[in-house]
C-alpha cells in the first residue's frame, strides 16, 4: 500500500489515476503508456541529442560518443597523433577519445586509457580502472608503460633484449675485511673512472635515450576528465556498457566546475612532468574561470606553445573549452610547473 504522501507526489508529478477499490481497500492506479512523465530538462536533453548532427554522425560511424569530433578537430589543426606512439587518455569513459587515438597510431602503437568508472574500452584500448588522483593508481599506470611491450599489438612488440653481459670483476663489490689497503685504493680509483665514463656516456646518449633512462615514455597524454556523480545506486549491477548514468558534464555551479577542472588538469599535467617525452603533447579540458591564466602559465613553462581551443562540436552555450599545448621541453623548472596553486 503506498504512503499517503508518496500517492499525492506520483499524482502531483505525472498523469496517474488511482482509485481506491471498495471490496479490499487497496488503492489501484492507472499509469500512462509511456511511464512516468520525465522532467523537462531531461526531456530538453534528449531533444537536443536527437537533433545533434554530431550525435547523429557519432551514431552513424560507430563512435562511443560525439565527443570524438572535438579531438579529431585538434588532430587535424595541430597533428597530434603518428603511428607507434604511447598514448594515455585520462577519464577515457565511454571511449570515443581512445577510439581515435587508438585508429591513429595503429599499427604498432598503444593506447592506455584510466578511468575511475567501469566502461567497456574500444577495441585495442588497455584500461585500467581506479580513481587516477590516487598516487597508487598513478604508479601502477608508469610501471605498466615502462614495458614497452604491454598494450602493444603482438606482432609489433619490440625484439627481447639480449641477456645481461657477466659483470666486470672491477665492478663488484668488495668486502673491506677480505682485502688489503692496495686493493682497496685501485678499486676506489676503478670506480672513480666508471662514474666518470658513466657522466660521459649519459651526455652521449640521444634524446629519445634519455627520456627513457628518465621514465618519459609517453608522446601524448589526452585529458578530458570530470568527476563523476557519486554512485547512489545499482551497486548490484555488474554491467560496463552503460557509464553514461555516472559521467558527470557540469553540476551548475560555474565555480565549483571551474575548480574542480583546474585540479583534474594539475593532477594531468603533474603526470606529463614525470612520464612525457621531448617533444610530446598534452591535451586537457577545462570550464573557463579566473585561475586559467595561472594554469596557461604552468603550461608554458613545460611546453614551447599553449593554445587555447573551443571545437565546433563544443556546445556553444557550454563552459568548456581545451589546453592544447605542445612540444614539452626537456628541461623545465619543477617549481615553476607544480608549485601549489595559491
Amino acid at each position: 500500500m503506498l504512503h499517503n504522501r508518496i500517492l499525492k507526489t506520483l499524482i502531483d508529478s505525472s498523469s496517474v489515476s488511482c482509485t481506491r477499490t471498495s471490496y479490499n481497500g487497496f488503492i489501484a492506479c492507472a499509469f500512462p503508456r509511456g511511464g512516468l512523465r520525465q522532467s523537462s530538462s531531461s526531456t530538453r536533453w534528449k531533444t537536443r541529442q536527437v537533433n545533434d548532427r554530431f550525435s547523429k554522425e557519432a551514431k552513424v560511424q560507430g563512435l562511443k560518443s560525439r565527443a570524438a569530433f572535438k579531438l579529431l578537430e585538434m588532430n587535424q589543426k595541430y597533428r597530434l597523433f603518428k603511428p607507434g606512439q604511447t598514448v594515455v587518455d585520462l577519464g577515457y569513459a565511454p571511449g570515443s577519445w581512445s577510439q581515435v587515438a587508438v585508429d591513429r597510431v595503429s599499427p604498432n602503437g598503444r593506447v592506455v586509457g584510466i578511468d575511475i568508472i567501469p566502461a567497456q574500452p574500444p577495441r585495442g584500448v588497455s584500461t585500467i580502472q581506479g580513481n587516477f588522483l590516487s598516487p597508487a593508481i598513478q604508479e601502477e599506470v608508469r610501471a605498466y608503460l615502462l614495458d614497452p611491450d604491454r598494450g602493444r599489438p603482438v606482432g609489433h612488440r619490440a625484439n627481447n633484449p639480449p641477456p645481461m653481459e657477466a659483470v666486470n670483476e672491477t665492478n663488484s663489490v668488495v668486502a673491506e675485511g677480505d682485502v688489503g689497503y692496495m686493493a682497496m685504493e685501485r678499486s676506489a680509483h676503478l670506480s672513480t673512472e666508471d662514474n666518470s665514463k658513466l657522466e660521459e656516456t649519459k651526455k652521449k646518449l640521444s634524446l629519445r635515450a634519455r627520456d627513457e633512462q628518465a621514465g618519459r615514455v609517453v608522446d601524448v597524454v589526452l585529458s578530458d576528465m570530470c568527476a563523476p556523480w557519486d554512485q547512489t545506486t545499482g551497486f548490484w549491477q555488474r554491467s560496463i556498457s552503460d557509464p553514461y548514468r555516472r559521467m558527470l558534464n557540469t553540476t551548475g555551479n560555474g565555480s565549483k566546475d571551474h575548480f574542480g577542472s583546474m585540479d583534474l588538469c594539475m593532477a594531468g599535467l603533474s603526470f606529463c612532468f614525470t612520464t612525457l617525452r621531448t617533444g610530446g603533447h598534452f591535451l586537457c579540458k577545462y570550464y573557463s574561470g579566473g585561475d586559467d591564466k595561472n594554469l596557461e602559465k604552468r603550461l608554458k613553462a613545460l611546453f614551447e606553445k599553449v593554445h587555447r581551443e573551443k571545437p565546433e562540436a563544443s556546445r556553444k552555450d557550454s563552459r568548456e573549452a581545451y589546453f592544447v599545448a605542445l612540444r614539452r621541453k626537456e628541461i623545465a623548472d619543477e617549481s615553476e610547473v607544480l608549485k601549489p596553486l595559491e
